[in-house]
C-alpha cells in the first residue's frame, strides 16, 4: 500500500478506529495488578538466585542477568504506561507507582513524563527535534556543518555509541541531572531518583556486599538499557518512516506512518509489554500496554501497517540522515553516493 492510499484510509476509516482506541483506552484494575505481579516476582526472585549463583559460577550469574534484564525492560513499560496515566485510573496511583518503578529503571519518574510527553506531541515534526528523541540531522543540516559538528553527529550514530557506550550513560550518568532548562518539578524528581538509587545501593550492599551489588545490578542495567534504548531506535528509525515540516505535520499520520509496528517473537512480545504496537501506542498513550495488541486486532487499519520483522529491523542499524528531497532515512554510503551523483 502507497503512503498516499494508506492516509486516504486514515480519513475513510476514522470513525471505526477512533471507536477501537476508545473501547481500549481505559485501563483494567485487575489486568494492571497481575502484570506488576507476574512482572516484580520474578524479578525479585531472579536477583536471589543470581546473588547465590555467584558462589557458583559467574556464567550461571550472567545468563540469569539476561532474564532478569527483561524484566527490567517489562518493569520500564509499567513506568511508561504510569508516565501516561495509563496503568490505573487514578492519578495518584499511577504517579506513586511510576516512581517506584522509575526507581528500579534508573529513570526519574516526573522529568522523564515531562520529556515524553513532549516527544508524542512533536514526533516525526522536523522542526521539533531534540526533546526526548535520537539525534537525526537532514542531509542539508549535514551538508551546512561543520567538521567537528559532523564529526560528532558520526560519532553519535555509531552503533557502538549508540546501542553500547550510549545507553549505559544515559540511564546511569544522563538521567542523574536535571536539564538545563528543568522546571524546579523536574529538578526535584531528579533529586528524588537519585537519593533512592543511593539508599537502594547502600541498604543492597550492607545486605549482598558492595562488590556483589554491582556484579549483579551492572549486566541487568547493561541489559535493559541497551535492549530499550534499541527498541526506541526501531520505533522511529525506520526505511517508511514519516518526518515533515511543521506546516504539513499531522498527528495521526506521525503516529500510524511515523511509528512502526515491530512485530517481535511471542516471547520478546511478552517482555517488552506489547511496545511493538508502537503505531497504535502513538495514535492513543492512553491505553494499557496489555491492551495493544487486542486493539490491533480490533481494527483493520491498524493491521495495514507493514510490520517490522526482529531480522528485518537490523537494517535500520544503517540509516543516518534524513533526505528531504525524496523523504527517507539514508546511510552515509547514499548520502556519498547522491552527493557525487549531484556533482558529476
Amino acid at each position: 500500500m502507497t503512503r498516499e492510499s494508506f492516509s486516504e484510509s486514515i480519513e475513510a476509516t476514522k470513525e471505526t478506529w477512533r471507536k477501537a482506541v476508545a473501547k481500549y483506552s481505559r485501563p483494567n484494575a485487575g489486568a494492571s495488578i497481575w502484570q506488576l505481579c507476574n512482572t516484580l516476582v520474578p524479578y525479585i526472585g531472579l536477583w536471589v538466585a543470581m546473588y547465590w549463583s555467584l558462589g557458583v559460577s559467574y556464567w550461571i550469574t550472567l545468563a540469569l542477568s539476561v532474564l532478569a534484564g527483561g524484566f527490567a525492560v517489562r518493569i520500564f513499560i509499567i513506568h511508561h504506561d504510569c508516565g501516561h496515566q495509563a496503568y490505573f485510573k487514578s492519578r495518584i496511583a499511577n504517579n506513586i507507582l511510576g516512581g517506584i518503578t522509575g526507581l528500579l529503571a534508573f529513570t526519574p519518574y516526573y522529568s522523564w513524563r515531562v520529556d515524553h510527553a513532549k516527544h508524542h506531541a512533536t514526533s516525526g515534526n522536523l522542526d521539533s527535534r531534540g526533546i526526548g528523541d535520537i539525534w537525526t540531522m537532514t542531509v542539508k543540516e549535514y551538508n551546512e556543518s561543520g567538521f567537528w559538528k559532523r564529526l560528532g553527529y558520526r560519532m553519535y550514530r555509531h552503533p557502538f555509541v549508540l546501542f553500547g557506550v550510549g545507553p549505559l550513560f544515559m540511564f546511569l550518568i544522563y538521567y542523574r541531572l536535571p536539564g538545563k532548562h528543568a522546571s524546579k518539578k523536574e529538578r526535584a524528581s531528579v533529586m528524588r531518583t537519585n537519593l533512592g538509587l543511593v539508599l537502594m545501593a547502600v541498604i543492597l550492599s550492607w545486605i549482598l556486599g558492595p562488590i556483589n551489588y554491582i556484579l549483579i545490578q551492572l549486566p541487568i542495567v547493561i541489559i535493559a538499557s541497551t535492549a530499550g534504548v534499541w527498541l526506541f531506535y526501531v520505533q522511529h528509525q525506520f526505511e517508511d518512516v514519516y518526518w515533515e515540516r511543521e506546516e504539513e505535520w499531522d498527528y495521526t499520520k506521525q503516529a500510524l506512518e511515523g511509528s512502526s509496528f515491530y512485530k517481535l517473537p511471542r516471547v520478546l512480545q511478552w517482555f517488552t509489554g506489547n511496545i511493538g504496537f508502537h503505531h497504535i501506542h502513538h495514535l492513543s498513550p492512553r491505553i494499557p500496554n496489555y491492551y495493544l495488541e487486542r486493539c490491533y486486532k480490533e481494527c483493520e487499519l491498524f493491521q495495514k501497517v507493514k510490520p517490522i520483522t526482529l531480522w528485518a529491523s537490523l537494517k535500520c542499524i544503517k540509516f543516518r540522515l534524513w533526505d528531504e528531497e525524496n523523504r527517507r532515512l539514508i546511510s552515509f554510503r547514499e548520502y556519498y553516493q547522491l552527493k557525487m551523483a549531484k556533482q558529476s
